[in-house]
């Protein structure tokens, strides 16, 4: 009849010998990353950059929406890129690096709006190269895509972009709409034949509002965004209900 092995003493101090459990990683709340980069933090609303090309560009939902598309292409490539170079890059060398790494990418779209959209082009001009000094895409390559895997990385990108492109989107909306009356006006010509179904007039014989298509336009469109916003954070606010800082360390904690 075989020996079976003595059970093992759960009081008995651990062999130092014995190898060490692998460090878990933490999981990554991709919920949070998507609310940070849709609204919380958003590069417009919350952070408050890029305002050079919004307030420029954004004098039409089209012009809005290209530029958006262009700078969430550069930001998901260089997160990618930084992400999978993370640890090849030293700390002191990182930030010219970064820039480095923009700055190619900015070109190659730049080159590629010149190619395949040279009407988009003609309109955004040189605020396709300035994509280059967005803090929003450096901060991101600096902050989150130098520290996490390419995944989170290239999630965080998307949320970032999106959220900057809604932004100039419904700030040209608004100014297009009350400027003119009509809505991604000539985004067949801009976008390509395929986005024609997009053009709309919603109002007929409208004679128009110039100020709104005007740059001080952009303030005043800009303004009603952020008031609009911290009136929208401040009623859900009130809505949650209060836990002390001791509660949600508690909560996080178990």
């Amino acid at each position: 009849m075989p020996k079976s092995n003595p059970p093992a003493n759960p009081s008995a101090p651990p062999d130092p010998a014995a190898p060490a459990d692998p460090p878990r990683r933490p999981r990554t709340d991709w919920g949070r990353i998507a609310r940070d980069g849709l609204w919380d933090n958003n590069v417009v609303l919350a952070q408050s950059l890029a305002l050079c090309p919004l307030l420029a560009v954004t004098g039409t939902a089209t012009n809005g929406l290209g530029l958006g598309l262009a700078s969430t292409a550069v930001l998901l490539l260089s997160g990618l890129l930084v992400s999978l170079t993370r640890g090849l890059i030293t700390p002191q060398v990182r930030i010219p690096v970064f820039v480095l790494i923009i700055a190619t990418l900015v070109t190659l779209v730049d080159l590629g709006l010149n190619a395949w959209m040279h009407d988009l082009h003609r309109v955004l001009g040189l605020f396709i190269p300035l994509i280059v000094t967005n803090c929003a895409i450096l901060g991101r390559a600096e902050a989150f895509a130098s520290r996490q895997p390419p995944l989170p990385a290239l999630f965080d990108a998307l949320m970032m972009g999106l959220g900057f492109t809604l932004v100039l989107v419904a700030i040209g909306a608004l100014r297009e709409i009350v400027g003119a009356g009509t809505l991604f006006a000539n985004a067949s010509l801009l976008l390509g034949q395929a986005m024609g179904f997009l053009e709309l007039t919603l109002i007929p014989d409208y004679r128009g509002f110039l100020l709104m298509v005007l740059p001080p336009g952009g303030f005043l469109a800009l303004g009603l965004l952020l008031a609009g916003k911290r009136l929208l954070d401040r009623a859900l606010a009130r809505r949650r209900p209060f836990r002390s800082p001791r509660a949600q360390i508690a909560t996080r904690g178990t």
